[in-house]
């Protein structure tokens, strides 16, 4: 692997606070939320012990052309939607097809598409299945339509590791960038599972915060009243690319992709290793790649679901990489705005912590009331400078299953 620094040269969002990447970090330092009511007669219908949700700013089949839109679930919609933006924000790279690849994520993939032709099945019958189901459906149904889409042939790889997927995805690209697979990447996630069955089934598990009467205030990460996560939607797409090949056309370059660890906690299903080892050392892998250490950090974009475990557990994870320094270091915890999106989270995220290095601010985490003493990460409901002088930046994605992913930023 050579050590080519990896640049950020275009990047794409649709999310519940903003249909573009622009509007979505705009409304994040206003202090926006995307959570609110569900307007669907399925939420009475199952009697949903959560009725909201925080659904995307802009649909995307008001984006897309609809005969487009119609081959595609909800999830690849998303990331289409996304990486067209960040595709034109890169300034449409010429690159030669075989050396344009795709990394990209989903955790759960076409749910929607999947229940969908269940209930057509049971009631319709099986000549009524619409043949597109399944490439519709497939987890790589998103990466596999943006290689269609965008001519790219060098490779088009699938994560599936839930909440850490395209945070994941991000890291394979540094990878596969650095190994010469490619010279350009379109990397990401998305994610569109607001349904019943994955509300009913993460209420079961007492997952969500079940703040029906205020769901705007509902995420409320390190608070010592959270209550649990809301469920969101939408994607996140960076281009990367070689700093040789990004100077060479003259591109525009938002900041480095310096480095990215990833492990896995071998603890349980579901819940995170107490003890923070597994993401510990996926922080110091991002560090170790980015040839930083941890006294160079000067942000942090927290995974911060705003459960009662989760919290805790990332600051034990962090606290064990940086000492007593996490307390003064700006942490911003923006699924408190976005809600949670699952395999998308981690693209968003990583969008908002380039931007923040470019802006020097970091963002504000908003719905904090009493703050945890089990948590108390350094975080303000108001936009936070960042100072003058090289920033180093990382981002946390944790997921079912024991999955770790961090990525490093740089400034430009």
């Amino acid at each position: 692997m050579s050590n080519s620094r990896i640049v950020v040269t275009g990047i794409g969002a649709s999310s519940p606070i903003g249909g573009t990447a622009p509007d979505s970090w705009s409304a994040l330092l206003d202090g926006a939320s995307g959570a609110r009511t569900l307007e669907y007669d399925w939420v009475e219908q199952y009697n949903l012990p959560v009725t909201f949700a925080a659904q995307a700013a802009v649909r995307p089949d008001t984006v897309l052309e609809r005969p487009v839109a119609k081959r595609l679930d909800p999830s690849s919609q998303f990331a289409l939607v996304a990486a067209m933006e960040a595709w034109a924000d890169a300034g449409s790279p010429e690159v030669e097809p075989e050396r344009l690849g795709v990394d990209f994520a989903t955790g759960i993939g076409g749910l929607w598409t999947l229940l969908d032709a269940w209930d057509t099945l049971r009631e319709k019958g099986p000549r009524r299945v619409l043949p597109m189901t399944v490439p519709m459906l497939m987890p790589n149904a998103a990466a596999g339509n943006l290689s269609l889409h965008f001519n790219a042939r060098a490779y088009a790889r699938t994560v599936a590791s839930a909440c850490a997927s395209s945070t994941e995805s991000i890291v394979n690209a540094i990878e596969h960038l650095r190994d010469g697979l490619a010279d350009v990447v379109i990397a990401g996630g998305t994610e569109s599972v607001i349904h019943p069955v994955t509300i009913a089934s993460f209420s079961s598990m007492q997952a969500l915060s079940k703040r029906n009467d205020s769901p705007e205030t509902a995420s409320r990460p390190a608070s010592i009243d959270r209550d649990g996560f809301v469920m969101g939607e939408g994607a996140g797409v960076l281009i990367l690319e070689t700093e040789e090949h990004a100077k060479a056309r003259g591109a525009k370059i938002y900041g480095v992709v310096a480095g990215g660890g990833v492990t896995a906690d071998s603890y349980h299903i579901t819940a995170n290793d107490p003890e923070g080892a597994g993401a510990s050392r996926a922080v110091r892998l991002a560090l170790e790649m980015a040839g930083a250490s941890p006294d160079d950090v000067t942000h942090i974009n927290a995974h911060a679901t705003s459960t009662p475990v989760g919290d805790p557990n990332e600051y034990v994870a962090l606290k064990n990489v940086f000492g007593d320094r996490i307390d003064e270091i700006p942490v911003s915890a923006t699924k408190a705005s976005t809600g949670h999106l699952l395999g998308g989270t981690g693209a968003l995220e990583a969008i908002f912590t380039v931007l923040a290095l470019r802006d020097r601010v970091a963002p504000p985490t908003i719905n904090l009331t009493e703050q945890d003493p089990a948590v108390p990460f350094r975080l303000s409901g108001a936009p936070t400078p960042l100072g003058a002088g090289d920033q180093l930046a990382i981002s946390n994605s944790f997921g079912f299953g024991g999955h770790n992913a961090v990525v490093a930023f740089a400034s430009a």
